[in-house]
């Protein structure tokens, strides 16, 4: 039976701080424990999560993994820990290194999460920050190969803002060789350095497309993707962007230039009627809530590899 291996890296800060291999790996041990071919337990384990961003399917999808790897979840909340009264993270991190085996980071600022795994004597997964959200583009392209088998032939298209989710997806497309295209507004492409790296790792670097059209960007494409247009801490840019993503709205218009068989994907939660309709999510073609549950089951893996 296959087992989880020790990833290279010892952090899962980005996507691409694990292989290819190390990655389809993940996927598989992932699937196992989906199918329930798979129980390894990590007693005594404790993962400590520090969230200074809300969170729902993060949080709870990494409390119930660890609870089926028979570990326990410390959930250490800003306002109630020292933690929110502006103690140093070098300080907080090599403390939390002495209690918990594994540390699972949500925040703002990249560089405070490349702080804590500087410190840390643990591993730290990013479960979100304001440059990528790699935990949500494993489940995502679990969800993907679920549908397809493998990424070969994969369009992948996300419409949307290019946030941290559209790094994420462009890091592992680079990766897998995946066509990955994203269509924006104008102001609004994905990170530069982002798009950069991955056509360093791109064998074929006309698999990245960047696009203001979202109808050209959905043309034949197997995957449709969306994000919320206004992420956490952007509420007073709320009005602006709504104004700037006008018609880039996931709808049957758009669904109706994709593939026959695309499949459609939101990482939540969605405000319906805006970045994607109702029909869309409710529709056949909807694995919104698949991905959603495979957070959780690619979480457990990734957790299975970081403490073996």
């Amino acid at each position: 039976m296959l087992n989880p291996i020790k990833l290279a890296n010892k952090n899962f800060l980005s996507s691409l701080d694990t292989s290819s291999e190390e990655f389809l790996h993940i996927l598989e041990i992932a699937k196992n424990f989906k199918n329930k071919k798979l129980n390894i337990e990590f007693k005594d384990k404790v993962l400590g999560l520090i969230f200074d961003k809300s969170s729902t399917r993060t949080r709870v999808s990494f409390q119930v993994a660890m609870s089926r790897l028979s570990g326990t979840t410390v959930d250490l909340n800003p306002t109630t820990s020292q933690i929110g009264r502006g103690e140093p993270i070098k300080d907080t991190a090599r403390v939390l290194s002495r209690y918990c085996d594994v540390l699972a980071i949500r925040t703002f600022k990249h560089s405070d999460l490349e702080e804590y795994a500087r410190w840390s004597s643990k591993p730290v997964i990013n479960a979100l920050t304001d440059l990528e959200h790699p935990c949500q583009a494993l489940a995502d392209y679990m969800t993907i190969k679920e549908e397809f088998v493998d990424f070969k032939d994969v369009i992948l298209t996300f419409i949307g803002d290019g946030n941290n989710v559209a790094n994420s997806l462009i890091l592992y497309g680079a990766l897998l060789g995946v066509e990955v295209r994203i269509a924006c507004p104008k102001g609004y492409e994905p990170n530069d350095l982002v798009i950069n790296r991955a056509k360093e790792i791109y064998k074929n670097k006309n698999l990245l497309k960047i696009t203001n059209d979202p109808f050209t960007a959905v043309r034949g494409a197997n995957v449709l993707y969306t994000d919320v247009w206004s992420s956490m801490g952007e509420e007073n840019l709320k009005e602006e962007k709504d104004k700037d993503f006008f018609g880039f709205t996931i709808d049957q218009n758009l669904v109706r230039n994709a593939d026959k068989d695309a499949i459609i994907l939101h990482c939540l939660p969605a405000y319906r009627a805006k970045e994607i309709t109702d029909e869309a999510i409710e529709s056949k073609k909807s694995r919104i809530f698949e991905q959603a549950e495979n957070r959780m089951h690619a979480q457990q893996s990734l957790l299975s590899c970081l403490l073996s």
